[in-house]
């Protein structure tokens, strides 16, 4: 079918409105394609040219950008001056940080400057951070780089929604949460009858808002529903940093200690102090690729009191050093 069966009656206003996409370098192909798609599908749902959009980027000399999966993709211009009313959209994926160049990073400033709406979709809140133009704004990002970003921008603050939309500065999680930040946009522009109509044509059944959190509940994650099991992992993932003895925790949740222990070993197959240790060795593994965190704050910051102990642990668990790990990262990153 190439006509949809209705079309939506919309009042355009003016021109229409003009997107620019900004590829990074290993930008995430999902992010950047159901974000421009929201737009192509509110231009034929309503039978009119509402958006219009402009691909550009730090491309190479062939003016390619490559996503992460590999495929390369050609930008429409390089780098310049944009319309005033333009809407600016960067595209993030992995290795943000050597993605952030420093050309990259000066034209942001210089068209934040000129008052253009800014957004970073996936990890490009990284970006848009190092740039400085996330200072005192609510912002989200990827739940997988959200330590690293909290270590290294406190003047942020950093939420798990899937996406924030604060003044002229828009945030999305990564994924399909660009959907969710479009069809917000589509709403706002011309009506919620054309944002749930472009939501019906991609198939997205459960529309989000920006109170909804981006990564699933306890329960699901682990695939055990037991509200104490996950009243004391809710605990032990706010309390990375200084570490909470099984005890405490089984006090907190009206258990003994021995119970914690067999609740742990009947839904989880480990201990609690083991099941501990591997979330904080997880969040030391995503500092340690993703930020210049020294190896003794890294320690310190998952609840490490020795770096020895810390270096112990984590050999243990990823049969490497985090001194090993931190070199073999920046060797790739150098490629």
């Amino acid at each position: 079918m190439t006509t949809p069966t209705s079309k939506v009656a919309v009042q355009a206003q003016g021109a229409p409105k003009r997107f620019v996409f900004v590829l990074l370098e290993n930008f995430t192909l999902l992010s950047f394609a159901s974000a421009i798609d929201s737009l192509r599908i509110a231009n034929r749902m309503s039978g009119q040219t509402l958006y219009e959009w402009l691909i550009t980027g730090d491309a190479d000399d062939e003016g390619m950008v490559s996503c992460s999966s590999g495929s390369r993709f050609k930008v429409d211009a390089p780098l310049g001056e944009l319309n005033r009313d333009d809407v600016v959209l960067l595209c993030g994926g992995s290795d943000v940080q050597k993605a952030s160049t420093k050309k990259l990073l000066n034209w942001i400033r210089r068209e934040a400057r000129r008052g253009l709406r800014l957004g970073g979709l996936c990890t490009a809140a990284y970006t848009l951070a190092r740039a400085g133009l996330l200072e005192g704004k609510r912002a989200t990002i990827h739940w997988e780089n959200h330590d690293s970003f909290t270590e290294e921008f406190d003047e942020v603050d950093l939420t798990k929604s899937v996406f924030v939309v604060d003044g002229n500065r828009m945030t999305t999680a990564g994924g399909t949460s660009s959907i969710d930040l479009m069809l917000k946009l589509i709403a706002d522009d011309h009506g919620e009858k054309l944002a749930n109509a472009v939501a019906d044509q991609l198939i997205y059944s459960s529309i989000r808002t920006d109170q909804d959190t981006q990564r699933l509940s306890v329960p699901t994650r682990i695939g055990v529903r037991h509200p104490k099991l996950s009243q004391v992992i809710q605990m032990m993932e706010a309390n990375i940093e200084e570490p909470i003895s099984p005890s405490v925790l089984a006090k907190d949740v009206g258990m003994s200690t021995r119970q914690l222990e067999r609740l742990f070993r009947r839904y989880l197959n480990r201990s609690p102090k083991r099941y501990y240790m591997e979330l904080r060795l997880q969040k030391a593994r995503n500092l340690l690729m993703q930020t210049d965190m020294t190896v003794i704050n890294v320690a310190l910051a998952c609840g490490f009191a020795s770096p020895s102990h810390f270096s112990k642990c984590y050999r243990a668990h990823y049969d490497t050093t985090p001194y090993r790990e931190r070199g073999a990262q920046a060797a790739r990153l150098s490629v």
